[in-house]
């Protein structure tokens, strides 16, 4: 019989190890791959800020899960994982409708040899006041696209009132690199839609506010990083607030810890992640505080060699540290090379090879103003980068999913067409 893989989650990571098993072990019939994820179309997540500015139209970025399926040897279901049944080996499907509440795809259930789960992760409000009442998350191209409605209708009403110059008032809760990037976005397509004509708020009159509840922007990255991006920012009118915990959220605006309110009738939680809830100890496997999975360093779970584990759903150690990889981008990019080998060699009755993290540095993009960041490497060492080279490294990060994705020559092929469209085509979605 046939070895069924299933992988559950498309998000980067899912995605790149599908494509990757796809072409190896079901191009050659030594295996059956089925991805399933709940939408039928993948973007990029590190791209969500821009798709909520308006900068980038998700249906020009998006990725079709059934031609992807096709053109790559695996096999495309779509659903979301509702249950487990690991001695019975199958997982549980939840019915899929439309907008209308028409059911799409019926519940159901798929049996696995090996399961492989990379459902990424989802904002954490750490159950602040209102906060999930009164903020928009970033971790779907709906909840994108939902913001950037809201902040065109504003522009739109403004617009109506003739002689009236409105002003808006934007917050975003975390500095992570999420909120450091939207705030440079927002405050360019401000200057952009002021430029199409929508100025009845005047670029002067959008106040964006960043707010942090540690001593500095970007925690998680070096401090040499973190002061051009605090600087660039505050150059760029955008306010920002260190050490300011948020501790309720209103339709008003965000009242801090220490007192402060901060009025905003857009509000953005970019701070914190945790795993899907459905995860929390399913069916027995262990899970931490946040409901990642904890998995061993081959990425098996810790109480089934037959389910892995990885991205941002995964609490994977690091050798000689007490902290468990980083829920970054490039640790998924890695985890999912490293996961195509290993279940090649598992079907081989062969021992499995052990993950080691490795940081090739961080770059942030604010948005066509600046870009900066590092590069880490046997033959760079830590290297500083700022100004249009950290933009084009930063760009290529994206041409690296790609790659893993098209291959070297389709994906040369988009890079010509994108070119040729950001020539001719407003960059500033309008609708």
């Amino acid at each position: 019989m046939t070895h069924r893989i299933v992988i559950v989650g498309g998000g980067a990571g899912g995605l790149e190890l599908a494509t990757r098993l796809g072409r190896t072990l079901g191009k050659r019939g030594k295996a059956r791959i089925t991805l399933i994820d709940a939408n039928l179309t993948h973007i990029w997540k590190p791209l969500l800020h821009e798709v909520a500015a308006g900068s980038l139209n998700s249906s020009t970025d998006e990725l079709n899960y059934v031609a992807q399926a096709k053109w790559n040897h695996f096999e495309f279901q779509m659903g979301r994982m509702s249950g487990l049944e690991r001695e019975r080996k199958c997982v549980h499907l939840a019915a899929s409708f439309d907008d209308h509440g028409v059911e799409l795809v019926p519940a159901r259930t798929l049996s696995y040899d090996t399961l492989v789960i990379a459902v990424g992760s989802t904002t954490n409000d750490f159950g602040t006041k209102g906060a999930a009442e009164h903020c928009i998350f970033l971790d779907t191209r709906e909840q994108a696209e939902r913001f950037h409605r809201l902040l065109l209708s504003h522009y739109m009403r403004a617009h109506a009132s003739e002689g009236h110059q409105g002003t808006i008032n934007m917050a975003i809760v975390g500095a992570g690199a999420t909120g450091v990037e939207l705030a440079a976005e927002l405050h360019h397509a401000a200057r952009e839609l002021a430029a199409y004509g929508l100025n009845g708020i005047k670029p002067e009159n959008v106040h964006i506010t960043l707010i942090e509840a540690g001593p500095r922007v970007l925690p998680a990255l070096p401090e040499r990083i973190s002061q051009p991006v605090h600087q660039t920012l505050r150059d760029l009118g955008v306010t920002v607030l260190t050490d300011a915990a948020v501790s309720e959220v209103t339709d008003e605006g965000l009242h801090t810890k220490d007192g402060h309110f901060v009025p905003a009738t857009l509000k953005v939680w970019a701070a914190g992640i945790r795993a899907p809830s459905f995860l929390k100890e399913i069916d027995g496997l262990e899970s931490n505080r946040i409901n990642q999975l904890q998995v061993l360093p081959t990425l098996q779970t810790t109480r089934d060699e037959n389910i892995f584990a990885f991205g941002d759903c995964a609490a994977c150690p690091q050798p000689d540290s007490d902290r468990n990889v980083p829920p970054r981008a490039q640790a998924a990019h890695q985890q999912a090379s490293l996961l195509a080998k290993s279940i090649a060699r598992r079907l081989e009755g062969r021992d499995l090879p052990t993950y080691r993290y490795r940081d090739y540095g961080s770059l942030i993009s604010l948005s066509s103003f600046s870009a900066v960041g590092n590069l880490m490497g046997n033959l760079t060492g830590n290297v500083m980068l700022e100004g249009w080279l950290a933009r084009m490294f930063y760009v290529s990060l994206y041409r690296m999913h790609q790659i893993a994705l098209y291959g070297v020559a389709r994906t040369s092929l988009m890079m010509i067409g994108d070119k040729l469209s950001t020539s001719t085509v407003p960059r500033l979605k309008l609708h």
